[in-house]
């Protein structure tokens, strides 16, 4: 038997989001589905998530605004985006004529520009969900990030919940302190499924010039050196919340995305992998069924969570300093 590689990340939403298999193009590493679409066969993906949409027309940041490292990358594109009435104007329409699921990625500085963002998303052919981007600024808060408080994430998922039917995905900062208090409080505010992590905030330094390499100073670092970090939070937050939970951070192949999916996540989601190599999530899909099929399993339900001890029961042990220490 062919194993079942299909999903729903939004169970409980009356317009649901069934992907018929569990890889996702990540946002920022993808595009908007038709820089790859010569590439590779978008068509065979689950989902893919646009680049983050702001309310306005953004240019990015200066260059350089990429640098590699020793695993991974330090990125600092600084959201470079057509806007959202820009966006409205050129990709629902091309979506249209794809089967793969587009999903649109949101970003915004205020609880009122991302519920007004989802509004205009809601009447939009071919968006088949909306991922919110809760690492953002909040200036009302004096620029204290969205998705490190539990309850200014919630108020932002419940903005947009309160706007659009469509599924919402929120994408978690691994900045907070309690990233399954977040969770819970998105969860409770409405919000269909969760993903995480977002990038991590770091530098590199040109020493023979004796100055940060980007241009922004610091980046979002990922790839696989932040791996074992977003395990062990999808570990946590899929034991602390009953919405599907989609994994990324650091999935270069297999046995990567195979410890998201064991840890509690329903579906994964690949990022700077696609930039060491564009055909990754479309030979994944292919290792993930073959794997299944050699293990047993019929269904890729069948190992979700089933290395995490309390999944779905409450939260997980929480480390102690001294624990973390190895003491």
């Amino acid at each position: 038997m062919v194993p079942d590689l299909s999903v729903d990340l939004a169970p409980n939403n009356p317009r649901e989001l069934r992907l018929r298999n569990p890889v996702i193009a990540a946002s920022g590493c993808f595009g908007y589905g038709e820089e790859y679409a010569g590439i590779i066969d978008v068509q065979r993906l689950g989902a893919f998530v646009s680049k983050g949409i702001t309310p306005e027309r953004r240019a990015g940041n200066s260059m350089p605004r990429i640098v590699e490292t020793p695993a991974g990358m330090l990125n600092a594109i600084g959201l470079q985006n057509p806007g959202i009435r820009g966006f409205v104007k050129k990709y629902p329409a091309l979506w249209e004529t794809w089967t793969v699921p587009g999903i649109v990625n949101i970003s915004a500085e205020s609880v009122a520009d991302y519920a007004n963002m989802a509004a205009i998303l809601d009447e939009q052919p071919a968006i088949a969900g909306i991922e919110i981007n809760v690492s953002c600024p909040n200036v009302a808060r004096g620029g204290y990030c969205f998705g490190w408080d539990p309850e200014m994430s919630a108020e932002v998922t419940q903005a947009v919940r309160s706007v659009t039917t469509l599924p919402l995905i929120v994408k978690l900062s691994p900045g907070a302190s309690d990233i399954a208090a977040v969770a819970r409080a998105v969860e409770d505010a409405g919000a269909d499924a969760i993903s995480l992590i977002n990038t991590l905030v770091g530098m590199a330094i040109d020493v023979r010039r004796r100055k940060p390499l980007l241009a922004n100073q610091t980046g979002g670092v990922s790839g696989p050196a932040i791996k074992p970090l977003a395990v062990r939070m999808v570990y946590q937050v899929a034991a602390a919340v009953r919405v599907p939970v989609i994994g990324m951070g650091g999935i270069m192949g297999l046995y990567d995305a195979l410890e998201f999916f064991l840890s509690g996540a329903t579906a994964v989601q690949i990022g700077t992998g696609i930039f060491v190599d564009p055909g990754l999530p479309i030979r994944l899909i292919d290792d993930l069924r073959h794997w299944l099929e050699q293990e047993g399993f019929s269904s890729i339900d069948q190992i979700v969570g089933i290395a995490n001890d309390g999944f779905h029961l409450g939260a997980p042990h929480v480390l102690t300093a001294w624990e973390a220490a190895g003491v």
